[in-house]
């Protein structure tokens, strides 16, 4: 396959475009830069998109773009990046998408659709959750909508994703190495995660399986109450974790990031994945840990 990706040099990006390049894709990356090679694509994601000739001949694009949403507080403005980052961009891919004749659109989504989640658990037939990221990755999934008109479109609502080179684990990693790690509020708030490493496979068995469209969720299968997830890691790095800071003080720190991103359930499983034919290499977290700790 000629495939073109946007967010490239992020956590899952840049492990993606080896992965498809080594299984024998023509990869090309979309850059905010002139381009270095023939292997990149200039574009400029908030402002003039991308030119849709760009695209004339690519069998998929994979947009993987979008601020860091945990990188800082919620205030209005950070909230106003966050929305463009996501929303503008993929606005534009999808219309090049469609007047170049692509005919698979596989796009960045999130598991913050389904809100606070409680003890029910969320499968791509639940309905959307109420806050701030339920209200943007709906948002962001509605503007791949131009895409449909001559693609398979996919939005993957992916869980926070395990990983040693980046994200959350590993800024929790030094913590907890210290001895320092702490569960956040009561910890019976449910966590669903994902491997990098299954990350990027589940994206690459979604470009070939092609009945699948719409939603997937993007997340092991056996979500986790918080208090485990930080029993599992201080375990995994050999350290005790006996701490507990008050959902509180949590709240003073981190506002409104905090209570949708930490404090709140998300007990979302892969349904449609599993039944696509996937099969997990990190199923469980102590496997998911031991692979990341490795």
């Amino acid at each position: 396959m000629q495939i073109a990706v946007a967010g490239s040099s992020g956590l899952i990006g840049s492990t993606l475009v080896p992965a498809l390049q080594q299984a024998g894709h023509d990869v090309h990356r979309l850059v905010r830069r002139a381009p270095a090679s023939a292997g990149e694509i200039a574009w400029d994601p908030e402002t003039s998109g991308i030119d849709p000739q760009a695209l004339a001949g690519f069998d998929a694009v994979i947009g993987l773009g979008g601020e860091n949403i945990g990188a800082h507080r919620w205030s209005g403005q950070v909230k106003q990046r966050l929305r463009n980052s996501r929303i503008i961009g993929t606005t534009s891919l999808a219309d090049a998408v469609a007047t170049a004749g692509v005919g698979i659109f596989i796009n960045a989504s999130a598991t913050g659709f389904y809100g606070d989640t409680g003890e029910r658990i969320a499968d791509e037939d639940s309905p959307g959750g109420s806050g701030f990221l339920a209200d943007l990755t709906a948002d962001w999934e509605a503007a791949t909508a131009a895409a449909a008109a001559t693609a398979r479109v996919v939005t993957l609502r992916t869980a926070p994703v395990l990983s040693p080179r980046g994200g959350m684990l590993a800024k929790l990693l030094p913590v907890y190495r210290l001895g320092l790690g702490a569960r956040l509020g009561d910890g019976r708030q449910w966590f669903s995660w994902i491997s990098l490493a299954d990350e990027v496979a589940a994206i690459t068995h979604l470009l070939t399986a092609d009945d699948v469209a719409g939603p997937v969720n993007l997340t092991a299968p056996e979500p986790v109450r918080a208090a485990d997830f930080s029993t599992a890691l201080a375990h995994a790095v050999r350290r005790p974790a006996f701490m507990r800071i008050p959902a509180a003080a949590v709240r003073r720190v981190g506002g409104e990031m905090v209570e949708e991103m930490i404090l709140a359930s998300s007990r979302v499983v892969p349904k449609r994945l599993e039944s696509s034919g996937f099969t997990f290499t990190h199923p469980s977290l102590t496997s998911a840990l031991e692979y990341c700790r490795a």
